[in-house]
């Protein structure tokens, strides 16, 4: 049986899932990237090779998210898609007559709209933090409990405070003002995430047509306080998936499934083992002084992207 691997590699977390040819999910990890992309990678090939047991056959290999062309470059990828594909891929595989998918990761956030099982509308929310789940862990922090306790304390609350949520300063600011007049814990994390939430609803949602059924997935599906204070928001129940936090990567193996492909570019399950690092420079043969990106692996260069000209550019991915 053909199995495939997935590659989802964001800004703040890294998820891979291998799934065979009938969809089942072999293997699936979900990584902080720690700003090392690559690490996270090799990290993320060892850990489903962990769950696996053993070294399987990939017959394609597909990527998504921010850095999905250097997952691409680093692994070996076949296929190269946009989260906003690899998700609503995702979702209209297991719930065909899905309206709306919420995805709230770690430093993004979107809405896809589907009608028909087709994305006919789309946003993301690349430029304020507020709301995403960097935003929530930095905040969990500050109040000293743990990321997961913080959507079961909001639920707590009795009297949830309104806190500044248009801005990630703003709310913070807002967040030491509410701790230092007297303010519960839980009444401000409840607050946090019925600000967040407007925010998310006014800013990525404007002008969206929001339909049920919702499919709500991400990181930030996790958080119970988040999920309850958007169903308040727009009075209706949520979906959340079973692998809520790895769609993209599902999505992507999915994709790379339906390509149907003859031969794979996949490096193998020893690239954890691999030296694996990028340099740049700038090329000064032109005015354009583009900045070249040289990847290597075990001292080799396999890749290379950023100039105009392609003076450098070789890749075995167009």
């Amino acid at each position: 049986m053909a199995n495939y691997l997935g590659i989802d590699v964001g800004s703040i977390t890294t998820k891979l899932v291998v799934m065979n040819e009938s969809d089942q999910i072999l293997a699936k990890c979900y990584i902080r990237n720690s700003g090392r992309p690559i690490e996270a990678i090799q990290q993320g090939i060892e850990e489903v090779l962990t769950q696996l047991g053993k070294t399987v056959p990939i017959d394609g290999v597909a990527t998504t998210g921010s850095a999905r062309h250097l997952a691409a470059y680093l692994v070996g990828g076949d296929l190269i898609k946009n989260e906003i594909t690899a998700h609503a891929i995702a979702v209209i595989d297991f719930l065909p007559e899905a309206k709306t998918i919420i995805e709230i990761g770690g430093q993004d956030s979107k809405v896809i709209v589907l009608r028909n099982s087709v994305v006919v509308d789309f946003a993301m929310n690349t430029v304020c933090a507020a709301g995403t789940g960097s935003f929530l862990d930095q905040q969990a922090a500050r109040l000293g409990i743990s990321i997961e306790a913080f959507g079961d304390l909001a639920i707590k609350a009795n009297h949830p405070v309104r806190i500044a949520g248009r801005c990630t300063v703003f709310a913070e600011t807002d967040m030491i003002h509410k701790q230092q007049i007297g303010h519960s814990v839980e009444d401000i994390v409840a607050g946090l995430c019925d600000s967040l939430v407007k925010n998310y609803l006014n800013n990525v949602c404007r002008g969206k047509e929001i339909l049920s059924p919702i499919v709500f997935q991400g990181g930030v599906a996790a958080n119970r306080g988040i999920q309850k204070a958007l169903e308040r928001e727009l009075e209706v129940s949520f979906i959340i998936p079973e692998h809520f936090d790895v769609m993209g990567a599902i999505g992507a193996a999915k994709l790379v499934k339906k390509a149907k492909l003859s031969k794979t570019q996949f490096r193998g399950f020893d690239l954890p083992r691999k030296s694996c690092s990028t340099r740049g420079f700038e090329c000064g043969e032109c005015e354009n002084q583009c900045e070249v990106i040289e990847l290597l692996v075990d001292h080799q260069v396999v890749a290379c992207w950023g100039d105009l000209c392609e003076r450098y550019h070789h890749s075995h991915i167009d």
